[in-house]
């Protein structure tokens, strides 16, 4: 293996996967790992001392209701070329998640359930892809049950997110006489074949050239001339792949397939592989200039994107997923933040489906696990010399604010310190009042607030209580002049918090108040998003 960083970084593919709850993501997750080897047994994975489960829905409240609400990591080699896949929460209320995971991805896989489209969620994590330029492959799955007419499902995405589509291969028919599909750039046919039950691997059929005796061999004469017709008219009417287009975010290369059945997903690998990008530069501030930082620069610098705690419940520990931007990362060195403070990665973890494993080195575009017990935050910028500072990971105004007390009032302390943790994490967001009181904790959706409750009994022992909260909005506050902001902030004691950082916090009843509040307070700033200098 090669150590140089530019050539590593060539060849690593670091991309998110984004879709609506029970379009398949999970299940297209498992297939491009068992694609890569990094598991074993398709369907789920065997974990040491329990039922098999998905392998990356760790935590229980995910494994009881059936959704990921935690981004996770996963590695894996395949064809020459290494594979960083970033697992993000199909739910909406963890969006802010979505959105921070989807800082460390280069590229996007949006997966489409082929019966119903674009659904509302797909929209929303679009639209987070789209602030941040990432480029998109559309992967449309269930093509073995009843679709939509494949014309009228690229014409959705071509209305609904003002994107071309170019695809790459046309099915021929769906559900029951869903026969395969064509690849409209080489003109072989690639045959579906159902899997035997509990046949592992992928059937892999070899592809029919056309002209060649066996080309569309066993498919039935309504759906060969169906399919000559509309990959005909496909190849006439829609959009040529453009690789400037695609990686300019103009343009969506889509694939067609089964997840569950494992067809289609060596074609969308390789074409992930082939038209992906690479590591890409990051916007940085060094040494107090804006500037780029280059994948293949020697100095080790990166940022931390997620905070995860007791991944494993034996011990109580505390990992920060940090994702290279630059140089070649050995285990043992002494990364530092821009605020100077030093951490010595003794321990790196590498994530390979649900295993860890230590990594003596990683590159630009890895993803690595640094051990702390605090001390790390979503957002810290570090690298060898401490200078390189990336923009800041967003945190959003939570749509939802509640009083949070705990049932056994000698264990407030421990309720503080948890909330604390927890608001590090981003797993809520943490509000002290500045005049005494309850802690408010605030969230973008509901089920936040279940993740939070179960989290606080399984990992700190805490039985809470989520109580109406006389704040529906807060919003935090700058000014230009300091003294704008003290004069403010005195004022408004009563509706006046500090977030887990100590930044000023203004916490409204409602969010007209909000507005009242700011026209007669012009020389204030109230900002729904705050970033974090890194």
């Amino acid at each position: 293996m090669s150590a140089d960083p530019a050539t590593e970084a060539a060849r690593r593919r670091t991309f998110a996967i984004i879709s609506h709850p029970d379009a398949g993501k999970t299940t297209l997750t498992e297939s491009l790992l068992l694609a890569g080897g990094a598991i074993h047994l398709a369907g789920a994975v065997a974990a040491r001392g329990q039922a098999r489960r998905t392998k990356s829905d760790w935590m229980k409240i995910e494994r009881e209701r059936g959704i990921s609400v935690s981004s996770s990591v996963m590695m894996f080699e395949h064809d020459g070329m290494v594979f960083n896949l970033l697992d993000t929460p199909g739910h909406e209320d963890f969006s802010e998640d979505t959105y921070r995971t989807l800082t460390a991805a280069d590229s996007a896989i949006m997966v489409l359930d082929a019966a119903k489209g674009i659904e509302p969620q797909t929209l929303k994590l679009f639209e987070v892809c789209r602030l941040r330029d990432i480029p998109i492959t559309t992967f449309i799955n269930k093509m073995d049950r009843e679709a939509q007419d494949p014309f009228a499902l690229l014409d959705e995405i071509h209305s609904k997110l003002a994107m071309d589509t170019a695809p790459m291969y046309w099915p021929a028919a769906s559900g029951q006489r869903f026969a395969g599909m064509l690849d409209l750039i080489t003109d072989e046919f690639v045959p579906f074949r159902r899997l035997e039950a509990g046949e592992q691997g992928f059937a892999n059929e070899e592809r029919q050239k056309r002209g060649g005796n066996d080309f569309l061999l066993g498919v039935t004469d309504d759906v060969r001339a169906e399919l000559e017709e509309t990959a005909e008219l496909a190849r006439d009417g829609l959009p040529k792949f453009d690789l400037q287009a695609f990686r300019e975010g103009h343009l969506t290369p889509v694939y067609f397939g089964s997840a569950l059945r494992r067809f289609g997903v060596l074609e969308l690998l390789a074409g992930l592989g082939a038209y992906a990008p690479p590591p890409r530069m990051q916007k940085a501030v060094v040494k107090g200039a804006q500037t780029e930082v280059e994948p293949g620069r020697n100095e080790v610098s990166g940022f931390v994107f997620k905070i995860q705690a007791n991944m494993d419940p034996k011990h109580r520990d505390r990992v920060g997923f940090f994702r290279i931007s630059s140089g070649r990362f050995q285990r043992g060195m002494t990364l530092k933040t821009a605020a100077g403070k030093g951490f010595n990665v003794h321990a790196p973890l590498m994530f390979m489906a649900q295993e860890r494993e230590i990594a003596d080195e990683a590159f630009p575009g890895d993803v690595i696990g640094i051990p702390s017990h605090g001390g790390l935050r979503v957002g810290d910028s570090l690298s060898q010399s401490g200078e390189v500072v990336f923009q800041g990971i967003p945190n959003f105004a939570p749509e939802i604010l509640k009083r949070v007390r705990v049932k056994d009032p000698l264990k407030q302390k421990h309720l503080r310190k948890a909330l604390e943790a927890l608001g590090e994490e981003g797993v809520t967001q943490v509000f002290k009042p500045v005049q005494g009181g309850d802690l408010v904790v605030g969230a973008v959706g509901a089920l936040q607030f279940d993740v939070l409750d179960e989290r606080m009994k399984a990992e700190y022992g805490l039985e809470v209580i989520f109580e109406t909260s006389p704040y529906q909005a807060a919003r935090w506050i700058s000014a230009d002049a300091r003294a704008d902001l003290e004069a403010f902030v005195d004022k408004s004691q009563s509706q006046m918090a500090e977030d887990v950082d100590g930044s000023p916090v203004y916490l409204g009843k409602s969010a007209w108040e909000i507005g009242y509040v700011q026209d007669k307070n012009p020389k204030v700033r109230f900002s729904a998003v705050k970033e974090r200098a890194a």
